[in-house]
């Protein structure tokens, strides 16, 4: 079909290289590597694939709990893909079908493996074939991390260095990369899809796959071991407020609760610490918005997953190479302001916008979201206190805690307990001032009850008997008074002490 299969095919050993495509940079980079002719380019790729290759089943070899190649396998699989690489024209295959060059590669790979007269039963061959696909047409090898839907979070750190995340526990991946060289190029591959580049000048960057998923990125010289990937990988089915019910991270007397006060507008700040599952709240939250709003989100890197109609996505942007150009999430915030938003939605408040989106939710946008990193309601509010203090502005203590309570109606909990699980641990009103000290009431509040033979730990949701909240107004003015009444009428009759 394409390339130099044929009477070449015979000498590939000593062919020399081909004159790469622009689009086939990371391609050539990691040819140049595994000769050692020459060092891995600093900048990001001209191109890259427009999206991820979608990898077939995967070989019960390619998992995370097979055991670790021998360093013959990946001698040999360097020795194949140097064949390969002289042997095909990437130029072409970069304009092929993704199915139909995958298969292509196969039957090369196949034609070397022969005339090399390598030794291989069946079964590594396919592995070799997957691991080269995956290399020139994908991410490597972690293609098969991302195609397993049991795992949340992917960390390489380095080379020969990975682990996973899989059921709230750590474990070790394996999988591991040829060298440096190879996930660096891996890393430029997926952070030029999103306009980003990751080199020396720029050894930190946040950015996204194709279906959602965070990608951080931190490389040498600021990565002492080698590059450093983190990925959070969102599912290929989005989480909903009733599989968080199965999962027992809220009752659904709760999850009722949490539904009513998405619908009627309430201004909502979900907390949590590093893995919580507060994005995953906030999209479930996102899920009762109705669906003729006008929704703005502002994010670092974009996530979340909406399914409403009529949704604005914005997405800050780093400064070039330059240092100029950045667009921050202050810039997003007051810019959302001017585009007609009837809910803004905040994917992460870690600095002075804080005050913008407070300032937002003062000012008739109701129904606005968004997390923020902290260990408690009330940690939370301190925290917002703290984060518009280092924007500058210099208001009285007071001044400030009366915008906030003017602003939060309701704090959502999130927490990752040791055991793994994840649980919406409170949900928390916000009241008014006492004096200069901002009052807040719980609805609901997880209790630990101890942990059972496996090491799991054992709670209850527990109402607070709270029968009428601060938000029975707004809820009267959805008709959702009585659903709200039915709900926590349940949720007493079932309160432990």
């Amino acid at each position: 079909m394409f390339g130099k299969r044929g009477g070449n095919i015979g000498s590939i050993d000593d062919a020399p290289p081909i004159q790469i495509e622009p689009v086939s940079v990371d391609t050539a980079t990691e040819l140049e590597s595994s000769n050692q002719e020459a060092p891995a380019p600093t900048a990001a790729p001209a191109a890259a694939p427009t999206a991820p290759i979608a990898p077939p089943p995967i070989p019960q070899s390619a998992s995370a709990d097979s055991p670790e190649k021998s360093e013959d396998y990946y001698d040999t699989k360097t020795s194949v893909f140097s064949a390969l690489i002289d042997t095909i024209d990437l130029g072409q295959l970069a304009q092929m079908d993704p199915e139909a060059a995958r298969e292509e590669i196969r039957d090369i790979v196949n034609d070397i493996i022969s005339i090399k007269n390598l030794a291989m039963s069946i079964a590594q061959q396919e592995e070799l074939l997957e691991d080269i696909c995956n290399d020139v047409l994908g991410y490597g090898p972690l293609e098969p991390l991302l195609a397993r839907d049991d795992i949340a979070d992917i960390m390489i750190n380095g080379a020969k260095s990975s682990f996973i995340e899989v059921d709230g526990k750590v474990e070790n991946a394996s999988v591991r990369f040829r060298d440096n060289t190879q996930l660096m190029n891996i890393c430029q591959r997926i952070v030029s899809q999103v306009g980003r580049r990751v080199d020396e000048s720029s050894p930190i960057c946040d950015a996204r796959l194709p279906d959602g998923s965070r990608v951080n990125v931190i490389s040498p010289p600021l990565a002492i071991d080698g590059p450093a990937l983190t990925i959070r990988k969102f599912k290929k089915d989005k989480l909903t407020l009733d599989q968080l019910v199965n999962f027992g991270a809220i009752t659904p007397e709760g999850a009722t609760i949490l539904q009513i006060i998405g619908r009627v507008r309430c201004n909502i700040v979900i907390s949590g610490g590093t893995g919580s599952g507060k994005t995953t709240l906030l999209n479930c939250l996102t899920g009762y918005i109705d669906q003729d709003e006008r929704i703005i989100t502002c994010e670092d890197s974009a996530e979340l997953q909406l399914q409403q109609p009529h949704v604005v996505r914005l997405e800050t942007r780093p400064p070039n190479i330059e240092g100029e150009g950045q667009i921050t999430m202050t810039d997003l915030v007051k810019n959302c302001l001017r585009m007609r938003p009837e809910r803004i939605i905040v994917g992460e408040v870690r600095g002075p916008e804080v005050f913008d989106l407070l300032q937002a939710m003062n000012t008739g946008h109701d129904g606005s979201m968004g997390t923020i990193h902290s260990n408690s309601p009330r940690e939370c509010l301190n925290r917002i206190e703290s984060m518009i203090a280092m924007g500058g502005y210099n208001l009285p203590a007071k001044t400030v805690r009366e915008i906030v309570v003017g602003s939060i109606d309701v704090i959502i909990q999130a927490a990752r307990l040791r055991d793994g699980s994840r649980r919406i641990t409170h949900i928390t009103e916000v009241l008014g001032l006492e004096g200069d000290v901002i009052t807040t009431q719980d609805l609901f509040v997880y209790k630990l009850q101890g942990e059972d033979a496996n090491g799991n730990l054992v709670g209850k949701h527990v109402s607070t008997g709270i029968g009428r909240p601060n938000f029975w107004d707004r809820a009267r003015y959805f008709n959702e008074e009585e659903r709200l009444a039915a709900a926590l009428d349940a949720s007493i009759d079932e309160t432990v002490e």
